[in-house]
């Protein structure tokens, strides 16, 4: 297939709703939290502090269905699955890590700009 037959920008393609499953908020947190090792479901959510059962369950489905994340159930009693990045899963979630340590390492930068921008410029 032609890869730029492909364009984000364009509201028709299917990049676009790809692009919005690994930048979400939920998506961008559970690649970033599977890179290291696979785990199960509830210790990713231990993982990613905030993220309920419904939407991490969500995020789970849509990465899945992108070829992203590979979903492994166990048939044992009581039932265990387990998630991991495919290949293709860890080629982004790499990328996202670097915007990740990017955007932490500069948080004294991006704090003293929102300082700034919250302090009232001259009564108005």
């Amino acid at each position: 297939m032609d890869v730029s037959a492909f364009d984000v920008f364009s509201r028709q393609c299917p990049s676009r709703a790809t692009l919005e499953h690994v930048t979400g908020r939920w998506g961008s947190l559970t690649l970033g939290a599977l890179y290291e090792s696979g785990c199960r479901f509830n210790e990713l959510r231990r993982r990613i502090d905030g993220v309920s059962e419904k939407m991490l369950s969500q995020t789970l489905h849509a990465l899945e269905r992108d070829g992203l994340v590979r979903r492994d159930a166990q048939p044992v009693n009581p039932p265990r699955v387990d998630y991991e990045l495919t290949p293709l899963g860890r080629e982004i979630a790499g990328s996202l890590l670097g915007l990740i340590r990017l955007v932490e390492g500069r948080m004294p930068e991006v704090l003293a700009a929102r300082e700034r921008y919250d302090t009232p410029r001259g009564g108005r």
